[in-house]
């Protein structure tokens, strides 16, 4: 052990010394990694709340850029298709959460007044992280697609 030059009565503001410094910087320590774990160990809430952003489309050549807009309220799933002016309101959202499949139903008129049905059908992926994926097919009236959406 390093020996001092100065005896112990000239700090008198520092009364810890020996096994009481080393348990309190122990205690520190362990304070320290509480603090690194408690966030990561933090739960999202419903595993779909949030707004998610991504890609659908037939094909590669023709993706359109979509938003999703998820609610929970402690009893049903809500939410909302491209959240703006033209917004569509989900009518059906259900999360199966042995699969973690989930399924959206929706509805809008199109520009000739005609009803447009919505299917989305999709399985949630890297459900640990906060950036979760859904992906699947994508019905919107007769063209079915793949879609690919990320939580913000």
């Amino acid at each position: 052990m390093h020996q001092s030059n100065y005896p112990i009565t000239q700090f008198p503001n520092y009364p810890i010394q020996g096994a009481s410094m080393r348990r309190l910087a122990r205690i520190g320590a362990l304070l320290t990694a509480l603090a690194w774990v408690a966030p990561a160990s933090a739960q999202f809430g419903h595993p779909l709340k949030g707004t998610w952003s991504g890609d659908w489309g037939p094909g590669k050549d023709k993706m359109t850029h979509v938003v999703l807009e998820f609610h929970w309220d402690g009893k049903a799933i809500t939410g909302t298709i491209n959240p703006g002016p033209n917004a569509v309101a989900m009518q059906r959202a259900t999360l199966e959460p042995e699969s973690w499949m989930v399924h959206v139903e929706a509805e809008r008129k199109d520009a000739s007044g005609k009803p447009l049905r919505y299917v989305i059908d999709g399985k949630l992926e890297n459900i640990g992280a906060y950036a979760r994926i859904l992906s699947g097919t994508w019905t919107e009236g007769g063209v079915k697609g793949e879609f690919r959406v990320v939580r913000n």
